[in-house]
């Protein structure tokens, strides 16, 4: 569950961007902007004095990179959740912020709602990505794998990107169970339900349980899979995690 005013810390070494994005998160009634880093060595000490709930990360950014200096924050600041906001949507730059534990990725052309919203999301424990992102993430994946796909922008049936699509139609419950012993069987069938792109309140009213079943069900695959986030753990349901993930 989201604070009731959600504390954020703006890290992006541009005064312009930084300015513009405090200016826009000022606005919201339930965020407040608690401090602003200039660069990743700078968010990372922030993050510990000033204990905010969200960091907002650039990338590409001096002395430390966002992705080190996400790594850094969550190691001594678990509870923290970290949103990127980037110019860049490349597949490297996309798994390296994963890696490191963001729960979040954006880019800059995102509108104030779709910021907002993010930030919300991330605060209350969701996972959240750009459309495209996520396209790029689980699109990185399968071409690794030499899967063949539907041409770029071809929806699938459910409107969902066309790599997740038909990636996700491969895994079941009963497999994921084989693959990884630790999951119960319903801990695999939830992981097979989040590969598909459904979230906890869907996966819920599949299974006829309650969110909060759902949210322990999910807690205990993290631990067990060893991710942080839904992105995570779905990279390994689709077989195709990327490095430093482990089955």
């Amino acid at each position: 569950m989201a604070p009731t005013v959600i504390r954020v810390l703006v890290a992006d070494d541009q005064a312009i961007v930084r300015d513009g994005l405090v200016t826009v998160l000022e606005l919201l009634p339930d965020i407040e902007v608690v401090g602003e880093a200039r660069d990743g060595v700078e968010a990372v000490r922030l993050a510990g004095e000033l204990a905010p709930d969200v960091v907002l990360m650039d990338l590409r950014m001096p002395e430390l990179d966002g992705a080190a200096a996400t790594e850094r924050v969550l190691a001594q600041n678990p509870h923290v959740a970290v949103l990127v906001l980037t110019t860049f949507a490349d597949d490297a730059s996309i798994v390296s912020a994963l890696k490191a534990g963001a729960r979040g990725y954006l880019t800059k052309d995102a509108g104030r709602a779709e910021l907002a919203a993010a930030v919300r999301a991330v605060a209350s424990g969701q996972t959240t990505l750009a459309p495209e992102v996520g396209a790029k993430l689980i699109g990185s994946f399968t071409r690794a794998d030499g899967f063949e796909t539907r041409p770029s922008g071809a929806p699938g049936p459910s409107g969902q990107p066309p790599v997740l699509e038909e990636r996700a139609a491969r895994v079941e419950g009963s497999d994921l169970a084989g693959r990884f012993p630790a999951l119960t069987p319903r801990e695999a069938e939830v992981l097979a339900e989040m590969a598909r792109g459904r979230s906890n309140p869907e996966i819920a009213q599949q299974f006829y349980v309650s969110v909060a079943t759902v949210k322990t069900h999910v807690n205990s695959l993290f631990a067990k899979l060893g991710v942080q986030t839904r992105a995570q753990a779905i990279a390994l349901a689709v077989g195709s995690a990327p490095p430093g993930l482990k089955p």
